[in-house]
Formats: structure tokens, sequence, C-alpha cells
């Protein structure tokens, strides 16, 4: 079956700069990550060594200051540099999205101290981060997380004492920011901390068994009387939930952006084999009802591309971008989960196999609906932008 290579996305990139970062990115996506990616899925294997490539490369801290390690990057050039990455490997995607996300609380909410002391080591130091707000009995409803953290009799430390679920990177991660109950029931009693990955009485779980992103552990990470000193605060008493809601904004459009660059290889995986395989005497691609279908996977991607951009350039503006980043994941998701179906049906037998790529792609997919707020969940935040809070 002749190979038909995919073409790079043509991308609507702002400086110079921006474009020798896509450049650099499709280098190390094409050379260091593609090649593994089937392979170490299967296995299980979570590619650290990739992450230490990317943090070496200046790839983990686009979005934030130059003054701490950072790449000064907008958010419209960082989310296609996600894109690149998700459409190499979906857990690389991911965890730099993830870890993006972890760096968000002391990057905009920290003291000018704390941004000194961590944030070079987080955005440019080698450092892998985790984001630790969902609970066994609290996702969606993430207020109503149990994990308490108490100051002890001096007053000076907090011990942080109970369980968070569905952790990406639980258990590897060199740093966690841990959103935990210090007051009252509700989103007002919750504050942010910073916690060492080494620190007494932090530990992992098994990985979840997952039907996809196998390569990338998602554990509970249980914190039994975990010492933090109050340095390590981050923000007021009391702040923690609005700090984790303003973080899902932005990681939002991140899960976009990986949804984006999935389903692109699944198109593209799908045009390779539609003008390989031949029927009745000429290329699958030739028939009307394939076209079609090719046709509406591209144009959905295109949308979704689109989108995330659109919300993206809304934030970097200063703007309000909630609205638009909760569509922007319930659109691209959606797409990703449509486009890697349809993928699977292109090929056939052979996209049911896993001697093709198709069917990880669809299985990956499904994560994305449910990661960073349920599609449901943006759907009820979408119309509360539109017609208000509901009334009881």
């Amino acid at each position: 079956m002749p190979d038909r290579a995919p073409q790079p996305v043509d991308r609507p990139l702002p400086t110079d700069e921006a474009r020798e970062l896509i450049s650099l990115v499709r280098d190390i996506a094409q050379h260091e990550i593609a090649p593994k990616a089937a392979e170490e899925e299967d296995a299980g294997h979570f590619p650290r060594e990739v992450f230490r490539l990317l943090s070496e490369s200046g790839l983990l801290g686009l979005p934030y200051d130059s003054e701490y390690g950072g790449g000064d990057q907008p958010y419209e050039v960082y989310l296609q540099v996600l894109e690149e990455l998700a459409a190499a490997r979906l857990t690389v995607g991911l965890g730099v999205s993830v870890h993006t996300l972890s760096c968000h609380a002391v990057a905009h909410f920290g003291t000018k101290q704390q941004q000194v002391e961590h944030l070079p080591a987080m955005l440019g130091g080698g450092l892998l981060g985790a984001y630790c707000l969902s609970e066994a009995t609290s996702g969606s409803d993430a207020a109503s997380l149990r994990t308490r953290a108490v100051r002890d009799e001096q007053g000076g430390d907090w011990r942080i004492t109970g369980t968070k679920s569905w952790i990406t990177h639980g258990g590897i991660a060199d740093f966690y920011t841990v959103m935990a109950r210090t007051g009252e029931e509700g989103p007002r009693g919750i504050t942010a901390f910073l916690v060492p990955g080494d620190a007494a009485g932090l530990s992992g779980a098994l990985p979840e068994r997952k039907m996809g992103m196998k390569g990338s552990p998602t554990a509970q990470v249980h914190f039994d009387g975990v010492r933090v000193p109050d340095a390590r605060r981050i923000g007021e008493e009391g702040q923690g939930f609005a700090i984790a809601l303003a973080a899902l904004d932005s990681g939002r459009l991140g899960i976009a952006a990986c949804a984006i660059g999935l389903a692109q290889s699944a198109l593209d995986e799908a045009l390779a084999y539609a003008s390989g395989r031949r029927q009745f005497g000429r290329p699958i691609s030739d028939f009307e009802g394939l076209r079609f279908m090719l046709a509406d996977m591209a144009t959905q991607i295109e949308a979704g591309r689109a989108l995330y951009l659109a919300a993206a350039r809304l934030r970097d503006a200063g703007r309000p971008f909630a609205k638009q980043a909760a569509m922007a994941k319930l659109h691209c998701t959606d797409t990703a989960m449509k486009v890697t179906t349809d993928a699977v049906q292109v090929l056939g037998g052979y996209g049911y196999t896993a001697d093709f790529p198709a069917e990880r792609y669809m299985r990956e997919a499904k994560a994305l609906q449910i990661v960073e707020g349920t599609n449901q969940i943006q759907r009820m935040v979408i119309a509360r932008h539109l017609a208000g809070p509901e009334s009881h």
C-alpha cells in the first residue's frame, strides 16, 4: 500500500519566533515522540525522558514570564505547540497541558518570593507537575472536596490529610498544586498549596487501568498528615477555589488543542489509508460516500482549531474568555471523538486492529470528553453565560 505522508498544518502564527518554535516542536515530535508512541502506549511506558527534553528545549513554560524561565509566548502560540505534541502522542501533549496547569497558581497568584523561589525549577528545571483538585466524591462538584489542611499548634505549618483522585502524573510528579479545605464547607473554605513530590506522608496509588493513554499515569494521591510550611500556601486562605477555576479556564483550552491534534492525526491516517486502499479497481478515496466523510472530518477539525484560537486571542488580550474556553473544550473534544470513530470506519476491519493507530486514537479521544470538566459541565457553563444562573 503506498505511503501518503501527512502535510503539516498551515498555521496562522503571529511572529517569526513562533514559526521557528513550531518548527522545533515538529522536529522533536517527528524524531523523538511519534516513532515510539504506539509501542510505549501499548507497554504503558511514561516517556519521562521526553519531558526532560521538552524542559531543556524551553517547552514546559511557554506561556509564562521569561523572568522566571518561561517562554513569554501568547496562548495563541502555546496552544498550537500543544496541538503538535498531541498529534504525535496524546500522552505527551496532555502531560504538557497538565504541567502548565499545575504552574498556574504560583505564576498568577503566588507572592514575588514564591515565584522567584519556585518557578525557575518548575518552568525550565526538568520538574514535572500535577494538579490536585478532584476526589472520589467530588469530581464535577469540586467545591465539596474533603481533603483537609489544618494548622499545627504553633500556627506556622499545615498538615494535609486526604486523598485526591484521577491525578495525571499522580505518584511520579515532582510537585503538586493541591486544593484542600481549611475552613467552612463550600467554595469559600478551600485553600491552595504547593506540595513537593517527595514530602513525607505523600504517596501515589497504583495507576488506574484505563481504556486509553495507558502511558500517562493517572492515580490517586494520598496525603497522610503531610506537613507544608505556610510559605507554600498560595494566595489567601479561602481563595483556593477561585484559583482552581481560573486555572481550569486556561486548562480547558489546552485540552481543546490536544483534542484537535489527536483528531488531525486520525484524519491523516484515514487519508493515507483511503488513498492507498483499492476496491473495485480504484482507490476507495474515489468513492463519494467516503470523500464526504473525509470532508466532514476536515471541516470539524478546522472549525475546532478556529474556535480554540479565538478563545486564546481573547485571553491574550486580557478579555473574558471562560465561555469561549468551555465552547472550545466541548466542541473540540466531541470532534475528536467523532473524527477518530470515523477514522476507524474508513479503515474498516483494519481500523479495529492494533496494527493501525486508529483504534488507539478512538480510545484516547474518549478521555478528553471527561477530563477538566465533563462536556455536560461545559454545557452548563456555556448556558450560565448565555441565560444566567438557574433559579431555585
